[in-house]
């Protein structure tokens, strides 16, 4: 938990320095990255929301996922992360979008798609970044590692806009 709160300063320094903001579209997570976020005092003035878009219908009544996307590619890809991050970005008016989702088990999974895959998408209004990674342990483990990967990229990203 303290590296997760280090991680969501770091952010919310950068992102307060810059007079920028942050909004999250979730789905394995349940909302834990939006949590970790706004555990810093004064995230009102960089977090702008959160979207929890733990059902296909949420992902695209909210985010905007295509019908289409989730049909050819399922709601774990990186082309839905793709556009839940840029769904999240444009409904929030933010200035960076993260998206992530997976399967945290512990059922769930397939040989295709595996317990433990979860999809992240990073956008700005230059574009967007996805990414799949495969974590191990138990549903507890796998949806921690995803908030602090996708907290860590961001600010890997929020560092680069330097």
């Amino acid at each position: 938990m303290e590296q997760l709160v280090k991680l969501a300063t770091q952010i919310g320094e950068r992102l307060n320095d810059n007079q920028q903001t942050v909004t999250t579209a979730e789905s394995c997570t349940g909302g834990g990255i939006a949590y970790m976020l706004t555990e810093i005092a004064g995230s009102s003035a960089w977090f702008e929301r959160a979207f929890v878009t733990y059902s296909n219908d949420a992902k695209h009544d909210m985010v905007g996922v295509s019908q289409e996307t989730l049909v050819a590619h399922g709601a774990v890809s990186e082309e839905v992360a793709a556009q839940m991050a840029e769904g999240a970005l444009k409904a929030a008016s933010a200035d960076f979008a993260l998206a992530v989702t997976g399967i945290a088990g512990p059922t769930g999974g397939s040989d295709e798609k595996p317990v433990g895959m979860v999809c992240f998408g990073w956008a700005t209004k230059k574009g967007v970044v996805t990414e799949t990674c495969l974590f191990d342990g138990t549903r507890y483990d796998i949806r921690r590692n995803t908030i602090a990967h996708s907290l860590c990229r961001l600010l890997s990203y929020l560092e680069a806009e330097k």
